[in-house]
């Protein structure tokens, strides 16, 4: 019987992030990938790569649910890109109508180019009403920093945010992804598990920024979650996976990123 992964995400029309991404790397591990849109988001060439954002009506995002849910009965689901707070809305509603055995938020908090105050109220939104449903939740080192109310500037505070997050917001797992952005030579991620904190590490690949890393490993760990696998099991396959994308990535791009391939 074949394993479904869900993806309620935005589309990125360059194929670099977003649900494009997700799917890939589902079915880079074995895995049949089903999406629902949020929102459409296109990079602007003519506004420094800015993002063009366009949400996807609520109803529509409700149909989409519906209609994954009656053809898999999937018990495994990621949330990426959702934007605005009535699709919040919208996904806390059809989230709370079955159970979920898995649910994986990537904390998409800010999209480049919204409105400061339209970014909070989403914020705030996702922390209200995504976050209890939550099983893993994986902030970069932005996003921990705005969960847990303090700053991330090292290894040492990436762990007390991932902590804080567990026991503020009730996250069984958190994976706080330093990445690229922390000092020194490894790119580092850490998973606190209530209990014990586990670092995952590899040398930093390359100068320019990754466009999508964050969703392949959002993706990897959704993706082996839906097959069995346990939390540590899990982030080490997706760390696997998202070193291996980035080392595979796209370059010499127009843009002032390059981009994640699960080929």
């Amino acid at each position: 019987m074949v394993t479904v992964a869900v993806a309620i995400a935005g589309s990125e029309a360059t194929g670099g992030a977003g649900a494009q991404t997700d799917l890939k790397t589902f079915h880079k591990l074995g895995t049949f990938g089903a999406v629902a849109l949020t929102c459409i988001v296109s990079f602007d060439p003519k506004d420094n790569w800015n993002h063009l954002f366009v949400p996807v009506d609520p109803g529509v995002i409700r149909q989409q649910i519906d209609a994954i849910t009656a053809v898999h009965e999937p018990d495994t689901v990621k949330l990426g890109m959702l934007g605005t707070v009535a699709t919040i809305d919208a996904v806390a509603e059809k989230l709370g109508e079955r159970e979920w055995k898995n649910v994986v938020v990537d904390p998409v908090l800010i999209c480049k180019g919204q409105q400061p105050g339209a970014a909070l109220d989403t914020d705030n939104a996702l922390k209200e009403k995504i976050l209890p449903y939550a099983t893993v939740v994986t902030p970069n080192v932005f996003e921990a920093t705005q969960l847990s109310g303090i700053e991330v500037v090292d290894l040492d505070s990436l762990k007390e945010a991932a902590k804080l997050i567990h026991e503020k917001l009730g996250v069984p797992y958190v994976v706080a992804k330093g990445g690229a952005v922390l000092p020194g030579g490894d790119a580092v991620d850490v998973l606190y598990d209530g209990e014990n904190f586990t670092e995952y590490r590899e040398p930093k690949i390359g100068e320019r920024y990754i466009s999508g890393a964050g969703c392949t490993l959002a993706a990897a760990i959704t993706a082996e979650l839906a097959k069995g696998a346990d939390i540590h099991g899990a982030v080490q396959v997706a760390k696997d996976t998202v070193t291996e994308a980035i080392r595979n990535r796209v370059t010499d791009l127009p843009t002032p990123f390059d981009e994640v391939y699960q080929g």
